[in-house]
């Protein structure tokens, strides 16, 4: 091994170490306005909830329920109003850009192409972060996009181009893309949208597995009540902008909850894994 090479690896490794990677959100509120002058158009109420390396958390409500405005705040996208985003100790929305690329990967409901590439081409950019300006990509970068893509288990899909590959095939890339910047917490955004069953269900099993291997902290939005309930460790039930509740998925999956905002009749069971399972009830009489 290069000397780079050790010195990249014993690097990334004090890195995760230092504080073992906490995200901690403490008391986090937004408001979107057209103008300062008049009322709020949204308003996301105090949100509080702490997550540990290894796990993987659910943003969880229906539409206009704050889950994106919450993971952009996450992010360091956008700068709260009142509380603080902790990760590693440092406050997400102060880091640089640079360093926040680092630390904070983000995976969005659609990833444009800006032009043609092949598959190891675009999961390279996740690279850029930790390179220099008007610089190739090393030895170094070019083995962990490969490592990455093989993570998500997309290595047979390196030299077919962006545009030929299938919707799931798409968001593997775009999930190891992400894996390249080597973060310490991955938040994606919707990241089942457009896929097929199979497709959502290999994803979020790809998640839960990253995360028990890399220690990465993983947040995820969805609308997905069956998938959030067995692929994730802790739900943030939110709606209108309010969190009503954090907890495993044992504690929130109440009929009488969900039933509240989901504004739709359902049954909560245990499915044969024993995480609850939600089902739509089509009768409402």
């Amino acid at each position: 091994m290069s000397g780079g090479s050790v010195l990249a690896r014993n690097a990334n490794e004090a890195t995760r170490s230092s504080a073992d990677a906490r995200l901690s959100v403490e008391q986090v509120s937004y408001a979107y306005s057209a103008n300062p002058t008049q009322a709020p158009l949204f308003t996301l109420e105090a949100t509080s909830f702490q997550a540990k390396p290894g796990e993987v958390v659910a943003i969880l409500g229906p539409n206009a329920s704050g889950k994106s405005t919450l993971l952009k705040l996450i992010a360091g996208a956008l700068a709260p109003l009142s509380g603080r985003i902790l990760l590693n100790g440092f406050v997400t929305h102060s880091l640089t850009p640079r360093t926040r690329a680092q630390r904070i990967a983000v995976v969005q409901q659609e990833s444009l192409l800006l032009f043609p590439s092949r598959v190891w081409e675009f999961v390279l950019q996740g690279r850029h972060a930790h390179g220099r300006s008007l610089r190739f990509e090393s030895d170094d970068d070019v083995m962990i996009a490969k490592n990455a893509l093989a993570q998500v288990g997309a290595a047979d899909l390196s030299d077919r181009s962006m545009d030929q590959i299938s919707g799931g095939e798409k968001q593997r890339v775009i999930l190891a893309r992400a894996l390249a910047q080597q973060p310490l917490l991955l938040l994606l955004d919707e990241p089942t949208l457009h896929l097929d069953i199979a497709a959502q269900v290999d994803l979020l099993h790809t998640l839960r597995r990253l995360a028990a291997e890399n220690r990465y902290t993983v947040v995820v939005v969805t609308h997905e009540l069956n998938l959030a309930a067995e692929y994730t460790d802790q739900i943030v039930l939110m709606q209108r902008g309010r969190c009503l509740r954090v907890g495993p998925p044992s504690s929130i999956y109440q009929r009488e909850l969900l039933e509240q905002v989901f504004q739709t009749p359902l049954t909560v069971e245990l499915g044969p894994s024993g995480r609850p399972r939600v089902t739509v009830l089509s009768d409402r009489q």
